[in-house]
């Protein structure tokens, strides 16, 4: 959450990603979401809402958790999406950047200090995202 706070974020709404909202026992990542969902609930997670699992149209779209009828603090509003694998949040923040035109920060938390990961073809602007949000959350 140390990324969050130093954006301002309190406490952050952490949306627990899948392909689909329902917990269903062949597909581990929605068993994964469930956990840490329950995790949070119970205090062993500390400083967020988290919930899951979501699917990214639930976790974005308050219009769409209502029609599938997500109750839930984080649905259609969450801070943070935490993406089930390297791959596909890989693929998400591409999709945002490339897609969305959205700008791109990356770095690892949870050593002593964050750690810069950028890519080869990221632009010298998400480069220098990279290095502000380090500095930031420092």
């Amino acid at each position: 959450m140390q990324i969050t706070q130093a954006l301002g974020i309190a406490t952050a709404k952490i949306a627990v990603l899948a392909a689909v909202e329902v917990v269903n026992p062949d597909m581990p990542c929605t068993l994964d979401a469930a956990a840490l969902a329950q995790m949070n609930r119970r205090g062993q997670i500390k400083g967020c809402i988290g919930d899951g699992p979501l699917a990214l149209d639930n976790a974005l779209s308050i219009e769409s958790a209502r029609h599938k009828g997500i109750v839930s603090d984080v649905a259609g509003c969450a801070d943070v999406l935490l993406a089930p694998d390297i791959e596909s949040g890989n693929i998400l923040a591409k999709a945002f950047t490339y897609v969305g035109g959205l700008k791109l920060a990356g770095l690892i938390v949870g050593a002593r200090k964050p750690i810069i990961l950028t890519s080869r073809s990221d632009s010298f602007e998400a480069k220098l995202n990279s290095i502000a949000l380090a500095v930031l959350a420092g």
